[in-house]
């Protein structure tokens, strides 16, 4: 007679729970890094846009865009002469807007005040009156 091959319950069983064991120890890692991913195209998206409206500034004697008869997205990712409005001398600055990943939104709220950050739906926050530029996040977060 030939003996029976194969695996026992109990030896399926160890090898379901070592399995468990492995995913409950892996995905919070995935997780972890695609948090970590975000956060790192966020803040070269920052860079990028900071660093745009900067060399807007240079080329436009000071003015912040926006301030011209252009918006400020049209600004950035149109062309416009020295006095901010339509035209072929300086930009464009951008192809896009970029994409806020934690809020998959590229809209940019625009006002003369610091915003509350992390409300609202707008992706970028711009300060009409100081220039700055932040992101809209979770209010934990401080970029």
């Amino acid at each position: 007679m030939r003996a029976k091959s194969g695996f026992t319950l109990v030896e399926i069983l160890i090898v379901v729970v070592i399995l468990g064991i492995l995913a409950a120890i892996v995905i919070p890692q995935f997780t972890e890094a695609s948090t970590e991913a975000k956060t790192s195209s966020l803040c070269t998206d920052l860079q990028t846009m900071r660093s745009q409206i900067e060399l807007y500034k240079i080329q436009h004697n000071d003015d912040l865009p926006g301030s011209g008869t252009a918006s400020l997205v049209d600004a950035l990712t149109g062309q416009t002469n020295i006095a901010g409005a339509a035209g072929t001398d300086y930009g464009p600055y951008l192809q896009k807007i970029p994409t806020n990943q934690f809020n998959d939104s590229d809209v940019i709220l625009e006002e003369a005040g610091e915003a509350t950050l992390g409300t609202g739906a707008q992706g970028w926050h711009f300060n009409t009156t100081t220039g700055a530029f932040h992101a809209n996040t979770p209010e934990h977060m401080d970029l």
